[in-house]
């Protein structure tokens, strides 16, 4: 997979479990992310469990590096984001998710985003090192996420403001023709007229309009106008089937 211009680095200090790993590389390479980084990870590297927890992200293009030190690891970075949810007692600048995004594109060379382990978080050490606290928007009264949770939220982050191309380039099916959804409407209305469904006659002109209105609304496309026809036919047929039976 090819490497968005500008994407940031995900740098997590002293991971413990191998499945957050392999969870955390996974949403990155969803939302176009690749550069992983493992400073002092607790049962080293190569991990089976993250792998396994990765889905294929590895062979997808997630490189991994391990790191012994964070000074190593961020070297060669111009920007570095410290994820965090505690206060500090640090003057740094406190910036969200935007903020970052607009932090890390405005940054010539390589940025880093840094993610503590799951027992404590990110050291005070390492906070010192980063530019910036990147904060998320979480209730206070619980404010710890797993750790591949709060790669994920970051990585979303990331991908918001990157204008992506969409999953679905087309839609499956043209768009019904105004004559197309004109005769469906008026082919429903007929069955509804021999069902006896316009009473009082006062009303009809209301009912009428109000179910046109919906049918509107909905953006049919061709191949919907033509299997809704089908279930009004449908059900016309099985109602004079059953009128016979009864007759």
């Amino acid at each position: 997979m090819t490497q968005i211009a500008n994407a940031p680095a995900i740098i997590l200090v002293a991971p413990q479990m191998g499945e957050n790993i392999g969870a955390a590389a996974r949403v990155m390479a969803n939302f176009g992310l690749f550069d992983l980084r493992l400073v002092a990870p607790r049962d080293g590297w190569p991990n089976p469990a993250a792998e396994t927890m990765s889905a294929g992200a590895f062979e997808a293009g997630v490189a991994v590096r391990v790191f012994e030190t964070v000074e190593t690891a961020i070297a060669d970075c111009g920007l570095v984001l410290a994820t965090t949810a505690r206060s500090r007692g640090m003057e740094k600048p406190v910036v969200d998710m935007a903020g970052a995004r607009a932090r890390i594109l405005a940054t010539p060379g390589r940025a880093a985003i840094l993610f503590g382990g799951e027992r404590a978080g990110l050291p005070n050490e390492a906070v010192t090192l980063a530019d910036a606290i990147l904060s998320y928007p979480v209730h206070t009264g619980f404010a710890s996420l797993n750790l591949a949770q709060a790669v994920a939220v970051a990585a979303h982050g990331w991908a918001e403001g990157r204008s992506l191309p969409p999953a679905f380039d087309a839609p499956v099916d043209e768009p019904a023709t105004r004559e197309d959804l004109l005769g469906m409407m008026e082919h429903f209305e007929a069955e509804l007229d021999r069902a006896g469904f316009f009473l009082p006659e006062v009303k009809r002109g209301v009912m009428v309009q109000n179910l046109r209105n919906a049918f509107t609304r909905a953006g049919w496309t061709a191949q919907e106008v033509r299997t809704f026809r089908g279930a009004i036919k449908a059900l016309a047929v099985g109602r004079g089937k059953a009128r016979v039976a009864r007759d």
